[in-house]
Formats: structure tokens, sequence, C-alpha cells
């Protein structure tokens, strides 16, 4: 077998501080994408930043294919007086267009799930999805998620930039 005839693997690894400017790209992309919003670039920034300085509130995966960034996600977390446990919140997911559909989601999935089955307090995973991404719904179900009966409701508060 050749190498061209090789699967082409999804490296999925822990974002870095000089990640930054791809995570921005994709949290942009995003928005655009799937709620045809513009998000503030120096509140992004910030926003992502964030969480490179306080690991305890959440953290960054990134997906390579051939040593370049495909994809991303942030987990946040979300503690369960019902469970006694911390629910791992997937979110801020973007995988970049030429990279869709070829297994890096799924990828940087596992490798949320396998950190989170190692973490003696997880008691799950969730996410939520824009209404009208039925593409991402499609792909999460394909994982093994399912849609719960609870919908998400919002208060947004006004801070200065």
């Amino acid at each position: 077998m050749s190498d061209s005839a090789l699967p082409e693997t999804t490296l999925v690894r822990a974002a870095q501080s000089s990640d930054l400017e791809f995570i921005v790209a994709c949290n942009r992309a995003m928005a655009a994408e799937t709620e045809d919003a513009g998000l503030d670039e120096a509140v992004l920034r910030r926003g992502i930043s964030y969480l490179f300085s306080h690991p305890a509130e959440g953290f960054y995966l990134v997906a390579e294919k051939q040593g370049e960034p495909a994809g991303t996600l942030m987990v946040t977390f979300e503690w369960s007086d019902w469970r006694a446990g911390r629910f791992w919140w997937i979110q801020s997911v973007y995988v970049t267009p030429q990279n869709r559909r070829q297994g890096v989601y799924s990828a940087l999935h596992e490798a949320v799930r396998r950190q989170a089955q190692t973490d003696h307090l997880s008691c799950g995973i969730r996410l939520y999805v824009e209404q009208d991404n039925t593409p991402a719904q499609h792909t999460y179900r394909q994982i093994g998620m399912y849609e719960t009966h609870y919908r998400l409701y919002e208060e947004l508060f006004s801070r200065p930039a």
C-alpha cells in the first residue's frame, strides 16, 4: 500500500496560546455560518485568552490533519447538584469547510469523551446546538448523543468592552 492510500489521520491536542488566531477565526466563522452573527473580535480574543490562563474553567482542543489545524472546540464545566458531578460542556465547535465530513468532529468528541471519563467528578457531556443547524445535529446523533427535553433560556448582561 502506498503512502497516498493510507487513511488520513486526525491528531487532537490541547490548544496552546499560539492557536489563538486560529480559534478566533473559527469562532467568527461559526457565528457567521450558524447564526448570521458578527462577533466583536477584541471581546472574542479576550474571552478565548481567558481560558488559557484559567484552565480550571475550561480549555480548547485543536484537531490537525497533515499538521494543519482542521477544527476546534471549547470545553467548560457545570456542577450538577442532582448528580453530584460535573458536566463537560462542548461549545464553540468549528471544523474548517475543507475538512468537514472527514471525522474531525468525531475525533475531537472522542478526545473529550476520553478525558471526561478519567475525571472522577464527571457525570456526562452536554452541548447545545443552534436549532436550524441540522447537519451538526445529525453528527451529534451519529456519535451517540441524544436531544434532551430541556430548552435553553438566557438573560444577557451588558458589560463594558
